[in-house]
């Protein structure tokens, strides 16, 4: 039950950043990037700030932006590199 929970939690934060990000077709989310972005952006970026701050690993605030954050780094890379080589 608790990888279905942070699945879930990782797909909702990736589908936000998308929402935060827009771009041409703002409510077409890429569920695949939302969860593989969610995911990455929630380990990397949740654990870090949750860390420095010295939350240590519960679910705090700080934990939840260093997601959304790491989230977004994600996704602005992903459609970065989308671009970059869809024009080449």
């Amino acid at each position: 039950m608790l990888i279905l929970a942070i699945i879930v939690f990782g797909m909702v934060i990736g589908a936000l950043a998308q929402l935060i990000i827009g771009g041409k077709n703002m409510w077409n989310i890429d569920w695949t990037l939302a969860i593989v972005a969610g995911m990455v952006g929630s380990f990397v970026g949740g654990l870090l700030i949750s860390l420095l701050s010295g939350d240590g690993l519960s679910l705090r605030p700080s934990g939840i932006i260093g997601s959304l954050v790491g989230a977004l780094i994600v996704t602005g890379g992903w459609i970065w590199y989308r671009k970059r080589s869809t024009v080449s």
